[in-house]
């Protein structure tokens, strides 16, 4: 046997260590049923212990992750459940300062603990009703006074119709709708808005008299026309000759509810003694009040023109015409022959005219015209009730119409 190729004998067994009692499961749990201790006791105590243990059990156990970690949630557990069976997490209590507080209150006179009552604040804003309440030192509450339980978002946008204070609680719950709405007779009660009332075939002036007996706002009311050759009226304009002016159509209907977002609009027709038209049309925007403004009435007087010539300058007079079968003549607005008789043609068919030369008319000038209506024939001429000179052309659409020149 070769003495260099031997093994060293095995060293002598000898038992293992053993662990440090500290570093035990033991002691781990006994850590544990501390914390629940202490957090019944005292729960910054019992908190700090706490933490204390979740660091042991990732140090100091040779436990696996697992087991760790089941032990780290059983640490918060049982701080939680330590707290709460010791009262640590209960602030219902009463404190000492509080205590002391109530027993002053309950040894006063009750002249001094007598709250003093509450300003009204019924028709202010909110906003202000709170911020005086919570000067008086009042807890505030707020809702809304309609049924319809809208949150209350700005304040400064409702105004007050109810409220009801507790002078004893010193708290104070506000019931409040929108500036432009109407307080409800009651908390929780339905919004009393205005009826539209009937109108139709009034004049302007009843009209408006009923509108405002029936609590609506006229500053807001829309005019507008009924016949397609009249101008809707301006508020003054309306109100100038409310006689005048008559109800045709009205928006909304009779008995409506006129809520704050409701359009009230009234179409009027105007006419007077001496107008052949004294009836509002069935439809609105589909009649002319002048049938002869019209441009499709086929029942229009033919337009004239003038075709007498003027006279001679030596006593005789002059005209013009043709004489022959067939033919056509033309003749201006008076010129003369200069030799008395009379000139023409009598050939096949053209025409003689005197000397003088020959006019024609077109158009012709229709007076006073409204802006924007039909007109007939093109070319003719007129002013607005301003004085703005007008002709009659092809509108936008097409159609004749009367425009600025």
């Amino acid at each position: 046997m070769n003495p260099y190729t031997t093994p060293p004998p095995p060293p002598p067994w000898s038992p293992p260590r053993p662990r440090p009692w500290w570093r035990t499961t033991r002691a781990l749990f006994g850590v544990l049923a501390l914390v629940a201790v202490l957090s019944a006791v005292s729960f910054p105590l019992g908190f700090l212990m706490m933490i204390a243990a979740m660091v042991a059990v990732w140090v100091l156990p040779p436990w696996r992750w697992y087991a760790r970690l089941g032990a780290t949630f059983g640490a918060f557990l049982l701080t939680v459940i330590g707290a709460g069976i010791g009262g640590q997490l209960d602030d219902n209590g009463p404190s000492t300062t509080e205590a002391g507080a109530k027993n002053a209150a309950a040894s006063a006179s009750p002249a001094a603990s007598k709250a003093p009552p509450l300003t009204d604040y019924k028709g202010k804003a909110l906003d202000e009703a709170e911020k005086g309440a919570r000067a008086a030192g009042y807890t505030l509450g707020r809702h809304d006074a309609s049924p319809e339980d809208r949150a209350i978002t700005v304040r400064s946008a409702w105004t007050v119709c109810f409220q009801e204070a507790d002078a004893a609680e010193k708290a104070v719950a506000f019931a409040a709708v929108k500036d432009d709405e109407p307080c409800p007779t009651k908390d929780g009660g339905a919004l009393p808005w205005p009826t539209m009332p009937d109108v139709v075939g009034d004049t302007y002036n009843t009209a408006l008299k009923a509108l405002n007996h029936a609590g609506i706002d006229t500053a807001d009311v829309t005019l507008d026309d009924v016949y397609l050759d009249v101008d809707a009226p301006t508020t003054e304009q309306a109100a100038a000759k409310g006689a005048e002016w008559r109800v045709c159509f009205q928006r909304p209907a009779r008995d409506s509810d006129v809520t704050s977002t409701t359009k009230v609009r009234l179409d009027l027709g105007r006419w007077t003694d001496a107008d052949t038209v004294r009836k509002c049309p069935s439809k609105k925007n589909t009649t002319y009040k002048l049938p002869a403004n019209d441009p499709d009435d086929h029942n229009k007087a033919p337009d004239t023109h003038a075709t007498t010539g003027g006279s001679s300058t030596n006593g005789g007079s002059g005209t013009s015409g043709s004489t022959s079968g067939g033919g056509t003549s033309s003749s201006g607005g008076g010129s003369g022959s200069t030799g008395g008789g009379s000139s023409g043609s009598t050939g096949g068919g053209s025409s003689g005219s005197t000397g003088g030369g020959s006019s024609s008319s077109s158009g012709g000038s229709a007076g006073t015209v409204h802006p924007g209506s039909f007109c007939s024939p093109p070319g003719a001429t007129g002013v607005s009730a301003a004085g703005t000179p007008m002709v009659c052309g092809p509108g936008s659409d097409g159609r004749n119409r009367w425009h600025s020149s």
